[in-house]
């Protein structure tokens, strides 16, 4: 019988509990706004760092891109390392990379150290983008894990934001992102220079939060994992029985040690872990950060202003914010499958509306533009593929990856899933300038509504709908047409 004096059995009680739940998932999740301003504060900064540096439209999309891979690196490292140190301890590692990489990026002398204070960045990326879905996924009730694991998403899209809000501030007081700004720095080194704020913030909250309950219990710490979901769980679940669980599922990987590989028939890996690289890859392969990594050169590619294009870029990241919430609103109620068959939709009519739009840009080069209605018509489909990409394949991807994968493998899994993730964008950022340059904006936006469209039928035929089920009950789920999982 629950306490009454406990407060648990009361609506006070689940209040106070869920708070908690969500107040350490937002804490979790403030390495998603890093993530997010980091891999985005570049795009006010493109031109003038070409101009800067005097660099081609190759050496350019490297420099944007090569922070990608430092981001696939610290995917990878992640995951290992959070079994080795624990969840908090690899996210101070996060903050301390970001810190330092920030005031390298500001006094970067040429494009080459810039670059490589970009890959140091990007390692912090990657650890982040790995960390906060795992520890979000093994704090929350199995009720409010979709909404809790898309705070993630949402502090991306929120650091996408501020980001482009920082960066379009700074150049306007500036008078143009390549011009002096303050104490003899052009503003697009300030644009890099802010992110240690919120990279201190991080490694405050780390320090502060608790460490997650499964790593707790593989330790040995099982009374402090009790504590800490007892704080979280409320009368949701039993904190008892949830620990034994937890005990259970590490005994028998510790029994099966020698299964507990990645290694499988399909392609030499299990056939889970191609879900997770392939739904990473789909994510990024319909080329939704070009939009937030190039939106300010392609608006004035085709005849906006530098001053349009920094506030086109700022709606632009608004509305990717306003959206997630649809998403935390309705991913534990109408389940994680049906979403993401609506998104992928969804984004290959407004990504094909773009490419046709695009078809009828008259010019070449620095004059080409876009007449009559068509900069309107391509603008308006920009933002359409936003609110379909932040409401559902934004942040489903990383909640699927947070809780899709049995738990003998669920870090390591993570890793290479979020690893390819940052591959594929790196292609995707690497390539656009070239492709921009080579062929129009049509090509590459009519080959993103072609993986936008081939993502919708790999959803429908691949991916088990983990709509509230354990994440201790996550091996053998099967695809269900109907959207449903079955465990065998």
């Amino acid at each position: 019988m629950t306490d009454a004096g406990s407060g648990q059995g009361s609506p006070a009680g689940a209040t106070k509990y869920k708070g908690k739940a969500i107040a350490l998932a937002v804490a979790a999740a403030v390495g998603g706004f890093l993530f997010g301003f980091d891999s985005s504060v570049i795009n006010g900064a493109v031109d003038a760092v070409e101009g800067t540096f005097e660099l081609s439209g190759v050496v350019t999309g490297f420099v944007v891109a090569v922070a990608l891979l430092g981001s696939a690196l610290g995917a990878w490292l992640g995951g290992r390392l959070s079994d080795r140190w624990g969840r908090t301890r690899v996210m101070v590692l996060g903050a301390v990379l970001f810190f330092v990489s920030s005031v390298l990026s500001a006094f970067a002398f040429s494009a080459w150290d810039l670059a490589i204070w970009r890959v140091v960045a990007g390692v912090g990326i990657g650890i982040a983008s790995v960390i906060a879905p795992a520890y979000i996924a093994e704090i929350a009730p199995a009720s409010l894990r979709g909404r809790l694991g898309s705070l993630q998403q949402l502090a991306i899209t929120l650091g996408i934001f501020a980001a482009l809000l920082s960066d379009q501030l700074l150049a306007t007081a500036a008078g143009g992102a390549s011009q002096e700004l303050w104490f003899g720095l052009a503003a697009w080194r300030w644009m890099f220079l802010v992110c240690v704020v919120p990279a201190a913030v991080y490694g405050i909250l780390a320090l502060r939060i608790p460490e997650s309950p499964r790593y707790l219990v593989a330790q040995g710490h099982r009374e402090e994992a009790k504590a800490v979901l007892t704080d979280v769980l409320g009368a949701d679940e039993d904190p008892e029985e949830r620990v034994a669980q937890i005990e259970t599922t590490i005994r028998t990987d510790r029994e099966l040690a020698n299964q507990a590989s990645l290694r499988g028939p399909v392609l030499g890996l299990l056939p889970v872990v191609w879900v997770g690289i392939l739904l990473s890859v789909f994510q990024q392969f319909v080329g939704i950060n070009v939009i937030f990594y190039y939106s300010t050169t392609l608006w004035q590619a085709v005849g906006f202003e530098e001053s349009q294009s920094f506030l086109i870029s700022t709606i632009t990241a608004v509305t990717n914010v306003l959206v997630t919430f649809i998403a935390i609103g309705l991913i534990d109620k109408v389940g994680r499958r049906p979403l993401l068959l609506i998104g992928s939709a969804g984004m290959t009519v407004a990504l094909g509306t773009m490419a046709f739009a695009f078809t009828k840009a008259t010019g070449t080069g620095d004059a080409i533009s876009l007449e009559g209605s068509w900069g309107v018509i391509a603008l308006v489909a920009a933002n359409a593929f936003v609110v379909f990409f932040g409401a559902t394949w934004g942040p489903l991807v990383w909640v699927l990856l947070g809780e899709m994968f049995p738990n003998r493998i669920r870090a390591a899994a993570l890793g290479v899933a979020a690893s390819a993730q940052w591959v594929a964008n790196f292609l995707i950022t690497l390539s656009f300038p070239e492709m921009l340059d080579r062929f129009g904006a049509s090509i590459p936006y009519a080959m993103y509504a072609t993986f936008a469209l081939i993502s919708f039928f790999f959803v429908l035929t691949k991916v088990p709908e983990t709509k509230g089920v354990q994440l201790e009950d996550m091996e053998g789920l099967k695809v269900q047409r109907r959207g449903r999982a079955a465990a065998t």
